[in-house]
């Protein structure tokens, strides 16, 4: 989230045209004070009981949490691009989040 947090102008442009949503089995008042707290520009959303992410296939029932998937979702609705999992640490996995972005926001 701190990379997000980081790239956020360059690579969400700045919220123009461009909407995060991070969802998480955490609970709301949790996600949102750890949100203020870390001064995250996007909004967590709080999914308790993985049904999010059991329709969208990140739902990991061993260990009853959203696995770290990105779906990049366009603006007819459909999803343009998936990252499963994400890799975080990887600069290729942003380069190509960027390049789904961008191919949606011109």
């Amino acid at each position: 989230m701190d990379a997000y947090r980081d790239q956020y102008a360059t690579l969400f442009h700045g919220g123009r045209k461009v909407t995060l949503l991070a969802i998480s089995v955490d609970p709301a008042q949790e996600l949102a004070a750890w949100a203020h707290d870390q001064r995250y520009p996007f909004r967590f959303l709080s999914d308790p009981h993985g049904t999010v992410g059991r329709l969208y296939g990140a739902w990991e029932p061993r260990f009853r949490v959203d696995n770290r998937t990105l779906y990049v979702i366009g603006p007819d609705g459909k999803i343009a691009h998936v990252a499963a999992p994400f890799q975080e640490i990887d600069p290729l996995a942003y380069q190509l989040l960027g390049a789904a972005i961008d191919s949606l926001t011109r």
